[in-house]
């Protein structure tokens, strides 16, 4: 599939007060930004020397989407939408948003379902996830018993890194700590039962917190491809890689590269390219019932 979307790969509008490797945030004024999703795309905290076309509209539409989903769990920092403001190039519209200005909390809330990952990989080296004890003999894909959460300090530069809970209590205290865990998989759980049923299982995914005017609320993306592993429900089976709509198909790619995680990363083939993109709208598609705007 090839995107009819364009490639966005940074925002020239003015006013930029972040970069990321994704996104690019625009002061809008002194409570509100222009967050704009572009079609960058990073794997192991690199940002990725080739562009995925259309990649920005999905992820920023697939929040969306949640953010409405999931405000009786939480308030999000969502305002509105792009789409529609002629003010802005049709190529922004579709990838960004208006959103609240948030104190962000500097640690990233994952909640896990199943085992895979740098959680597999921790598991293999001492039977613990987030230094926690788990049950013996688990393979790649096991769905835990309960779904457990895993912190991660946020770095600016470089690789982030997976702490316990206890490490984050010392960081943000008890009561926070205990509260955006409770959140976190609660979103999960939420998210978890409704795309079971569209035939999609999310293994993990990421999400982020922050203050607004005092209030803790979600902000940055939400259960995107980018932040969640994507898996089909019909050819899971646990013991493998299993079929993914998600970042993961980049991240296998990169693994069979010669490729020390370090920049630069290597340039992505056509094919993988255009089986990324396939993906990404193909869960958008499942979960949503929409089509990309």
């Amino acid at each position: 599939m090839t995107s009819s979307l364009g490639i966005l790969t940074e925002s020239t509008l003015p006013n930029m007060i972040y970069r990321g490797k994704v996104r690019d945030s625009h002061e809008i004024d002194e409570n509100s930004l222009l967050i704009v999703s572009t079609d960058r795309i990073s794997a192991y905290d690199v940002v990725i020397p080739t562009a995925i076309p259309g990649k920005g509209a999905i992820l920023n539409q697939m929040s969306t989407f949640w953010f409405n989903k999931t405000k009786s769990i939480i308030s999000n920092h969502l305002m509105k939408p792009a789409l529609g403001d002629d003010s802005l190039p049709e190529s922004i519209q579709r990838r960004a948003m208006f959103v609240r200005k948030a104190n962000r909390i500097d640690i990233e809330c994952v909640a896990r379902g199943y085992i895979t990952g740098s959680a597999l990989e921790e598991y293999n080296d001492t039977q613990t996830v987030a230094k926690i004890k788990m049950p013996k003999d688990l393979v790649d894909g096991d769905k835990f018993p309960e779904p457990i959460f895993t912190p991660a300090t946020k770095a600016s530069e470089g690789h982030d890194e997976n702490i316990s809970i206890e490490d984050m209590k010392n960081i943000i205290g008890n009561d926070l700590t205990n509260r955006l865990k409770e959140l976190t998989l609660n979103i999960y759980k939420y998210a978890h039962d409704y795309a079971i049923e569209r035939d999609i299982i999310i293994a993990d995914t990421k999400l982020e917190f922050g203050f607004i005017d005092g209030k803790l609320s979600l902000i940055d993306e939400l259960l995107t491809p980018d932040s969640s592993r994507f898996w089909d429900l019909h050819g899971y089976s646990p013991g493998k890689t299993q079929p993914n709509y998600d970042k993961q198909f980049v991240r296998n790619w990169l693994l069979s590269q010669d490729w020390d995680r370090q920049p630069p990363a290597p340039k992505l083939p056509d094919n993988i390219v255009a089986n990324t993109i396939a993906r990404y709208h193909d869960v958008f598609n499942k979960l949503t019932n929409q089509q990309i705007q």
